[in-house]
């Protein structure tokens, strides 16, 4: 089985460093938190757009597909659009796609599929009023306190792969959380997805950057699972995020991994990464337009690879400062863009994918009130899945230890937002009410001494002490607290068990595809 000591449960050298760490770091208990659920939003999805300018939204996305195309940018695509009946125009990359084409490819695709994990107990529902989380994925550099600021390595994202198994409230490993740069290009899925496999027991991502890497991640989820080649045909147990190249395009790598996953009955998120003013116009609505093309056109193509393939529509639309032209995230054009997104989605019928994500460069006040916006903009849009909901920084460039726990907490207290109330007789409490009459008070009552320990959420982070309590405890803020849960989560991580026959499966395939070279680095 490939991996180091630390996989076993016993503590990483960024334990002991964050044991180490700045007050408030020391905690005797169990980290308190929420079980896992298959969780549900109860509220309503926000209408941000009148039905009159979703139907203009989705004919100006149509016609985009009809008069202007999309590049599909793989030879394998071309023929089979074209076998489909999409116009492919001689000499180019260049489909145009007639809407009736598109409209009666996506009438195949389901609107609600299970994602499996190969503890049954994690499986994940996408779709009608479901709420998946999983946490950051994709920067190439991480940081914390005790390190600071440096490219991902192998031990920081397994670290990372710890967190999403030991905090309950992240239900799935998203995608890489770090780019482990000290591994090498070709083999680095290899040992990243072999981890996601035995270092947790939930659902997890696969990147679609070549055949190769689609078929290896798949081979890997389905060992992992136990199960034979028809079985998983019929067994969603992996999932890929599938970005268009904006503008209107999509290139070889994410055209085999639509093909590949869709063949093998696995689920891909088409999202088009539509910053409005850089790769889509600077109005929101033509940015979602475009978006909406994009996303039409790769969700279709997937259902004329494989009628019936799960697919989840995928929204990442915001905009960039146009003074500085980096990426701006949290804002109020990116919360109504993902309000509208959750809107077409819900009329072509199909899970919807957000994200939660900001531009903040520390774990601070900006990069709080920015997730918050994002967070709320996806659940009020009626998001299934929302990527980057912890530990998101930079615009994407960084992944902070200490804001993932941060994020956890959030999370947790959206978690409990999202529980419906109880109106039963005993949680009206007439009878408490009775009992207290005017004037009196409620801490001694036994309706709450029954109650008081789970009546309400009680915060990871949040600190809730008076002034002088607090100063007494060292006056730790909430980055401060924030590396206490961290090392005390990693001490808490354990491996979940395995079949060992799976785990010599799992590393004799891995093992031979190292030695067959693995994926290539060029496309």
């Amino acid at each position: 089985m490939t991996g180091t000591a630390d996989q076993d449960g016993a503590p990483s050298p960024a334990v002991s460093r964050g044991r180490r760490g700045r007050r408030g770091s020391s905690r005797s208990h169990a980290l308190e938190q929420r079980p896992f659920r298959q969780r549900r939003n109860p509220y309503a999805p926000t209408e941000a757009v009148t039905p009159d300018q979703l139907e203009a939204i989705h004919e100006a996305s149509l016609e985009v597909l009809e008069t202007i195309g999309i590049d599909f940018i793989n030879d394998e695509a071309l023929a089979i659009l074209k076998a489909a009946g999409a116009d492919v125009v001689a000499g180019s990359k260049r489909v145009r796609l007639d809407r009736s084409l598109v409209m009666d490819a996506l009438a195949s695709a389901p609107s609600r599929f299970t994602l499996h994990a190969r503890n049954p107990a994690h499986n994940l529902h996408f779709g009608d009023d479901s709420v998946v989380w999983s946490g950051v994925a994709s920067a190439p550099n991480c940081t914390d306190a005790p390190r600071g600021r440096r490219p991902g390595s192998q031990e920081d994202f397994r670290d990372f792969v710890k967190l999403s198994q030991v905090f309950n409230v992240i239900d799935l490993n998203g995608g890489y959380p770090v780019e482990p740069v000290d591994l090498h290009a070709s083999v680095r899925h290899l040992d990243c997805i072999h981890d996601f496999a035995t270092m947790t027991d939930k659902a997890f991502h696969i990147y679609s950057l070549g055949r190769e890497r689609n078929l290896d991640g798949m081979e890997i989820a389905r060992i992992a699972l136990g199960l034979d080649e028809a079985a998983f045909a019929r067994t969603p147990c992996t999932i890929s995020i599938i970005n268009s190249s904006s503008p209107l395009r999509l290139d070889t790598p994410m055209l085999q991994g639509i093909i590949e996953m869709a063949r093998r009955g696995q689920p891909i998120v088409l999202t088009p990464f539509t910053l409005a003013g850089a790769m889509a116009p600077v109005t929101v609505a033509g940015a979602l337009v475009q978006q909406n093309a994009e996303a039409l056109a790769g969700l279709a193509f997937a259902q004329m690879v494989a009628p019936g393939a799960p697919v989840v529509y995928g929204g990442f639309t915001s905009n960039v400062d146009m003074k500085s032209g980096a990426p701006a995230f949290g804002t109020p054009e990116g919360m109504k863009a993902a309000l509208v997104g959750g809107q077409l989605a819900r009329r072509y019928r199909l899970p919807y994918r957000s994200s939660a994500v900001c531009a903040a460069n520390s774990p601070d006040a900006q990069g709080a009130w920015e997730t918050v916006f994002s967070l709320w903009g996806a659940l009020m849009g009626g998001a299934n899945y929302v990527k980057h909901a912890a530990g998101w920084l930079e615009g994407g460039l960084t992944a902070s230890f200490e804001k993932f726990v941060m994020d956890v907490d959030l999370l947790q207290m959206l978690d409990a937002f999202m529980e419906p109330l109880d109106t039963s007789p005993e949680a009206l409490a007439v009878n408490a009410i009775r009992d207290v009459g005017p004037g009196g008070h409620f801490f001694g009552t036994a309706h709450t001494q029954a109650r008081y320990k789970t009546a309400f959420y009680a915060p990871l982070i949040s600190d809730w002490r008076n002034f002088e309590s607090w100063t007494e405890a060292g006056g730790p803020s909430a980055f401060d607290k924030a590396q206490g849960v961290l090392a005390q989560a990693l001490g808490e991580y354990e491996t979940p068990p395995m079949d060992p026959a799976i785990v010599e499966e799992l590393a004799d395939f891995v093992a031979r595809r190292k030695a067959e070279g693995g994926a290539p680095t060029d496309f």
